[in-house]
């Protein structure tokens, strides 16, 4: 009693696609689909991007670019 026969899922999948229709259930597979791609894709960008190969934007790293002329600057708070 505690399990379904094949006939009781059949019954079920019928009733499902019949009141859903196949299209709507096919468009959302490839949506659920994509959703479990984007999400693989995004952990492993995440993973990959952990330790940042380029300095935070408004830091100046030490190049062989910047000039003699540059100054660095340091901006004081007022008491």
């Amino acid at each position: 009693m505690g399990s379904f026969s094949i006939w009781h899922w059949l019954i079920v999948l019928l009733i499902v696609v019949m009141v859903f229709g196949t299209k709507k259930l096919k468009n959302m597979g490839s949506d659920l689909g994509g959703a479990v791609k984007g999400f693989k894709d995004g952990m492993k960008d995440g993973a990959a991007t952990d330790t940042p190969a380029t300095p935070p934007a408004g830091q100046v790293a030490n190049s062989q670019a910047a000039d003699k002329t540059t100054i660095d600057v340091e901006a004081k708070q007022k008491s």
